[in-house]
């Protein structure tokens, strides 16, 4: 339809259709109109539901981090009794269990029937054992005797792999997959195999440790050395209370493989007269013996002078009125584990304080105080693999903890709580599947469990923890080291700061010569420039960023490190120099001001840039010597000078701004009328000589300002700068500050080209310069583009990956020192992937540190578009 003016006829929506009068709109291009509009929406959808995807299947990885740990199956017999058991052990297939009672004798049994095995016989010669100590495996014992004398002994389970066809004949069925010939158990395991589990002994000739006829009251013993030269440290405490330190060194020839013993023995120093010894500990080293007693209380001996050893410290480490209970080490032999007869269960570290008041210097620390049982803690077993620990008490209820992420990973509970005064042996299986209690009544209670994860909490990935060690709680990341003692520490929070730390350097660099550089050739430069220089920064998006970290690693650090004080140089040379060279220009006649306008202009430029880094170049040595006593990286190190050249350096900037402000608030208006009135070659003469003077001043009161600072004790030392290491943050927020610069300048360069001319128009009409016209009217108006331009390149920044691992050292520390390295959760994962095992916690710490990386992502965005919607609001308004 048309309406009789002749117009175009009206769309049935409201608005006219700009076709010809008496055409329509073909049915195929409705159809694909609609299709395409469908398309798009489904399309969007489809993206909107994959990202959904994603933050789904990476938080369903990362999830069982903080499922702690399930109870797989619980269930109790009765042997024969044993009341003089005195210690139990397990092979790590739970298939044979072990006891040793007090006269040698070895009973053996299948763990999940109960079925008794055939039993062995361990030499003692007619003598008892009165005291036992063991290594973490639970294989290697030293026994001491009523005689005062000490055998070493080996009990352990043997593994060996048979063929199906060898199986032999005979054998009685124990369970569905195990069977026995009364002396190892075969069971049936996959690639139709039979893995044999047999239990072999050893006992070594006794040692006269004691005056003959005193019997051992404790005893504690650690392995090591090398294969050639291995060690045995054994302490001993008689019925006297008489310490006594041992070393054993055997060495083997490796001709004849004859070995030859020398044992040295030191006698340790009295303990305070009436103590008696319950519990006794050795550590790794053999130069620390912790000696402990009924009431609580631990003495340490320091015996690194093995000849002459000193009690060193004595401290109660249970709370007060509580008895010990328990006194062991987790594996490693740092960590004490102090278990109280009223339920509490502590960890103490020996560190050095400064306010340590011991012998030695050092000190027992309380490092962590562990949820407390409902009962008095009578027994113990640590794990051969973590810091976890599986604790007893008097009720019967049985815990298995860990013990750096302090948490209860099952509260498991015996049918019957053990009978007062009886011998309770406690064990946790070799790979933490399961556990045993076996009492001198006989009875086993056994658990089996799952607990994939026992290190990882909220506080242990996001909060301080405490690691061997280490001084005071601390977030760390480390996930491997080259000792199977190693504890790994799985804090997201150095990984987080640094790649905010990244970020902010890289910003930093980027930003100002992005926005800089889009101002001006939007603003400035003839369209022929801007129409070359433009695809050119967009080219310099498409280097790999792996070409740039190769090149930031191996050329730029090198260089950076060796010529770091003209480096530095050249971040005070390139802006005087630009400012400078813009004064001079102001000084030029029009005439030929007007003739270099464009392609020449835009040269000089360039030659500025290049002259004013040989010039860095050149005064770099001077600029090091004058201000930084001649080795800038002695300085950054506190070896040599103070703080105030950098500070005065730091703070020149700022003191030229409050100096300008200063002036343009009191005398700026009547100064900017003043030359007006004059012609272009003296107003920029007298404006250059004007802002020098305000240099010069800004300097002078810089200096004076940060000569101030370091009267009152203060050094940027230690914050920002420090310590100065070849791959640093200065080195990748370089590099990644290129490789942002492109993202930055295309989007801010097309927002400010988008603003109306009329505006542009306007401005100048009034009367304002073009430079003006820019800041307070181009630049408002295109805000909303510009702040997504930085947003854009921000989150480029926050995700790169390969500058960061190529030239950031890889240190995850929390450090803004901008001469020390950092580690980005991007940069974590491809370094530490190749070293994840499926479905292991640092396989799932992965995928939460990419979930993280994904919600901090998010984050930032949406903050980004909030900010970015009131900027278009406002610009919408002009």
């Amino acid at each position: 339809m048309s309406d009789n003016t002749g117009n175009a006829p009206s769309h049935p929506d409201g608005y006219k259709r700009l076709l010809p009068i008496g055409r329509t709109t073909r049915r195929s291009v409705l159809i694909a109109d609609r299709a395409a509009d469908s398309t798009i929406t489904v399309g969007g959808l489809l993206v909107i539901l994959a990202v959904f995807g994603i933050l789904v299947f990476l938080a369903k990885e990362a999830l069982p981090l903080f499922k702690g740990g399930s109870l797989k199956e619980q269930q109790a017999y009765v042997l024969a009794p044993k009341p003089d058991m005195i210690w139990s052990n397990a092979d790590e297939y739970q298939t044979i269990g072990i006891r040793i009672a007090a006269d040698g004798r070895v009973d053996t049994f299948h763990i999940d029937t109960g079925t008794a095995l055939a039993p062995l016989a361990l030499d003692f010669d007619g003598d008892t054992a009165s005291a036992v100590g063991s290594t973490v495996n639970r294989n290697d014992m030293a026994f001491g005797f009523t005689d005062g004398s000490v055998r070493f002994v080996r009990v352990a389970p043997e593994a060996a792999v048979l063929r199906a066809e060898d199986l032999p004949s005979g054998l009685t069925v124990l369970n569905e997959r195990d069977l026995t010939d009364g002396r190892a158990v075969y069971r049936h395991i996959a690639g139709n195999q039979i893995r044999r589990i047999s239990i072999s002994a050893e006992v070594q000739p006794p040692q006269q440790v004691a005056d003959e006829g005193v019997p051992i009251k404790a005893i504690a013993f650690t392995l090591g050395g090398t294969v050639e030269r291995p060690t045995k440290s054994f302490v001993t405490f008689d019925r006297y209370g008489v310490g006594r330190l041992s070393r054993s060194e055997t060495r083997i020839n490796l001709m004849t493989r004859a070995e030859t013993v020398t044992t040295r023995t030191s006698t340790l120093p009295p303990l305070p007269e009436g103590t008696v010894v319950e519990k006794v500990l050795l550590s790794t080293q053999a130069d620390q013996v912790y000696v402990g007693v009924a009431d609580g209380t631990v003495h340490r001996f320091d015996t690194r002078n093995f000849a002459a050893p000193v009690l060193a410290e004595s401290a109660k480490l249970t709370p007060d009125g509580a008895g010990l209970g328990i006194l062991g080490f987790l594996i490693g032999n740092q960590t004490i584990v102090v278990g109280g007869t009223d339920g509490s269960l502590r960890m103490y570290f020996r560190l050095q304080p400064e306010d340590a008041g011991t012998v030695d210097g050092f000190r027992m620390v309380l490092a962590r105080e562990l949820e407390p049982q409902p009962a008095g803690i009578v027994a113990y077993d640590v794990s051969q693999r973590r810091k976890s620990l599986v604790t007893a008490d008097a009720a019967g209820n049985v815990w298995f903890r860990h013990a750096t992420s302090e948490q209860v990973l099952l509260r498991l509970k015996m049918p019957d709580a053990p009978p007062v005064g009886s011998a309770l042996q406690l064990m946790l299986m070799p790979r933490d599947d399961g556990a045993f209690a076996i009492n001198g009544a006989g009875v086993v209670d056994l658990w089996q469990f799952y607990v994939p994860h026992p290190e990882t909490t909220v506080k242990a990935v996001f909060g301080k923890l405490w690691y061997e060690g280490y001084p005071e709680p601390t977030y760390t990341w480390q996930s491997s080291s080259g000792t199977d003692l190693f504890e790994p520490k799985f804090s997201l929070v150095p990984l987080i700061f640094g790649t905010l730390k990244a970020t902010v350097y890289s910003l930093l660099f980027a930003i100002p010569i992005a926005l800089l550089a889009a101002i001006y050739t939007s603003e400035f430069v003839h369209r022929s420039v801007r129409a070359t220089v433009k695809p050119v920064m967009e080219m310099m998006e498409s280097l790999p960023t792996v070409v740039l970290g190769f090149i930031a690693a191996l050329i730029l650090a090198p260089i950076v490190e060796s010529w770091i004080a003209a480096v530095v140089l050249g971040f005070i040379a390139l802006p005087l120099g630009l400012m400078i060279a813009a004064y001079l220009w102001q000084m030029l006649p029009p005439g030929l001001a007007l003739r270099l306008n464009g392609i020449p202009k835009f040269a000089i430029m360039f030659v500025v840039i290049g002259l004013s880094c040989y010039a860095a170049f050149l005064f770099g040595p001077a600029f090091e010597q004058g201000l930084f006593y001649g080795d800038f990286k002695a300085w950054t190190n506190h070896d040599v000078g103070t703080g105030t050249p950098f500070m005065a350096l730091v703070l020149w900037p700022l003191c030229f701004v409050a100096l300008t402000m200063a002036f343009n608030n009191t005398v700026g208006t009547g100064y900017r009328m003043h030359l007006r009135g004059l012609s272009r070659e003296a107003a920029g003469r007298i404006d250059g000589a004007r802002w020098l003077a305000m240099a010069v001043v800004a300097a002078a009161a810089s200096l004076s300002l940060a000569a101030a600072l370091t009267a009152l004790g203060f050094d940027p030392r230690g914050g920002v700068v420090d310590t100065y290491v070849q791959r640093n943050a200065l080195v990748v927020g370089m590099v990644m500050g290129f490789a942002i610069i492109p993202n930055i300048y295309t989007l801010a360069e097309d927002a400010l080209n988008a603003v109306p001319g009329h505006l542009r128009a306007a401005s100048l009409a009034a009367g304002a310069t073009p430079w003006q016209t820019a800041i307070w009217v181009v630049l408002p108006t295109a805000m909303s583009g510009v702040f997504a331009a930085v947003m854009i390149g921000m989150g480029r920044a926050v995700g790169e990956t390969m500058i960061v691992v190529m030239a950031a050292g890889n240190t995850p520390i929390l450090d803004w020192n901008i001469f020390n390295g950092l580690r980005t959760l991007s940069a974590n994962i491809a370094v530490e992937l190749p070293e994840a095992v499926i479905g292991g916690t640092l396989y799932r710490m992965l995928f939460l540190a990419a979930l993280t990386l994904f919600i901090m992502t998010f984050v930032i965005n949406t903050i980004a578009e909030v900010v970015r919607q009131r900027f278009r609001k406002r610009a919408f308004q002009l």
